[in-house]
């Protein structure tokens, strides 16, 4: 069955409980299972993708400011290429390209100095003049602009056909998904986890993976720990097919305003803005009060765009917000064995490939290719509040 098994009990006792069906919570099944792992269990309080992940299309990029984040979308840019062979699913990847567009001789700047860090760790990227970024997106006005920042190998992939992908080849491996099945406790003894308690049942286990998403702190606080996750309500439109069919674009933003458009691959436009005016919470009804700073937004960068309903729907959804923007991944201490793989901001889908790996060694005590300590939830317990942990300066 596609989406796992609803409403069965779990099996009494698993080597680890993964909570969250999402894409990350999906890849750590699947490279967990392929390294020979037994008894790994994934529990899913809805159906998989439904949280997140279920984004129509999902950007992949290695366009950032931070090293770390860097090389995460570099290695999983290569897998996502490599997603039809392993684990054999064809994942809509179309490399069409992200282009920042930049306002202020800062932006300028501080794009200019990470696109020479990304060059310097193998990434093709650099800074375009306005007349180029035209060249590149026939929406874009150059005089709404004064340079951008163009990643050819970047480009968009379908989240739900990873999710299902990862979870369809980790039941191959003996995995089990079980679908509607809520996580309602986690049971302790000192600093040991004994236990995941649900609905349907109480899973034996001392291993938990939290990849929960937006409801990874509620998660947390079952095993007696914090993780700063915050949620926050994200939407997009969808422009239906237009007439004449859209040029093959980039995914391009507008860094000062955090416009974003692209293509849908059903010959119209994903439309998107980061309000600020959002209140974070766990509401995920699409409405309409975004489009105005859309408007205003594209008005200037992309006056073609200023004028486009929603003719083919909406979404909403989550992000999962750390106070940094930046990801929370590593082992809680002092209790035996809480890992976590979540908060990722925004761009949780483009890392998932890497961190699905660098959980597998997480859990198997081995070294993996990249060292996340530093997004490790300790580096909030000094000021829980500060927002300068780690900065990033690539998140919309």
């Amino acid at each position: 069955m596609a989406h796992g098994t609803a409403h069965k009990a779990p099996p009494s006792a698993a080597g680890v409980v993964i909570i969250g069906g999402g894409v990350i919570g999906a890849g750590i099944a699947f490279h967990l299972a392929e390294a020979g792992v037994r008894d790994v269990l994934v529990l899913e309080r809805d159906t998989p993708a439904s949280g997140s992940s279920g984004k129509p299309i999902g950007g992949v990029r290695a366009q950032f400011s931070d090293p770390l984040n860097i090389r995460l979308g570099q290695h999983s840019l290569r897998a996502w290429r490599e997603f039809g062979r392993r684990p054999g699913t064809d994942v809509g990847l179309e490399q069409v390209g992200y282009l920042f567009l930049l306002n202020r001789d800062e932006d300028v700047a501080a794009f200019g100095e990470a696109s020479a860090l990304q060059r310097e760790l193998g990434v093709d990227s650099r800074l375009v003049g306005p007349r180029e970024a035209q060249a590149l997106c026939p929406y874009v006005d150059p005089s709404g602009f004064v340079a951008a920042a163009h990643s050819p190998g970047d480009g968009y992939a379908l989240p739900e056909a990873a999710v299902l992908g990862y979870l369809r080849a980790a039941r191959a491996l003996g995995a089990t998904v079980l679908s509607h099945c809520p996580v309602t406790g986690i049971d302790r003894d000192g600093d040991v986890l004994r236990a995941v308690r649900t609905p349907y049942g109480t899973v034996r286990t001392t291993t938990v993976i939290c990849a929960a998403g937006a409801w990874s702190a509620g998660i947390a606080e079952m095993a007696g720990l914090r993780l700063p996750v915050t949620p926050l309500r994200r939407q997009i439109a969808l422009t239906g097919p237009l007439a004449p069919r859209p040029p093959r674009i980039p995914f391009t933003l507008d860094f000062d305003s955090t416009l974003y458009f692209h293509n849908d691959n059903a010959g119209g436009l994903v439309l998107g803005l980061s309000d600020a005016r959002q209140e974070p919470g766990f509401g995920r009804e699409f409405s309409e009060e975004w489009l105005e700073p859309f408007r205003e937004a594209a008005a200037r960068v992309a006056p073609a765009l200023a004028g486009m309903a929603p003719a083919g729907g909406g979404w909403a959804g989550l992000y999962e917000m750390t106070p940094d923007r930046n990801a929370l991944i590593g082992e809680a201490s002092g209790v035996s064995r809480f890992l976590y793989a979540t908060g990722f901001s925004g761009h949780g889908f483009l890392q998932a490939p890497a961190v699905g790996e660098i959980m597998r060694d997480l859990f198997l005590g081995r070294e993996p290719f990249l060292d996340v300590g530093p997004l490790s939830a300790t580096r909030f317990e000094a000021a829980p509040s500060a927002t300068a942990a780690r900065p990033e300066a690539h998140i919309i």
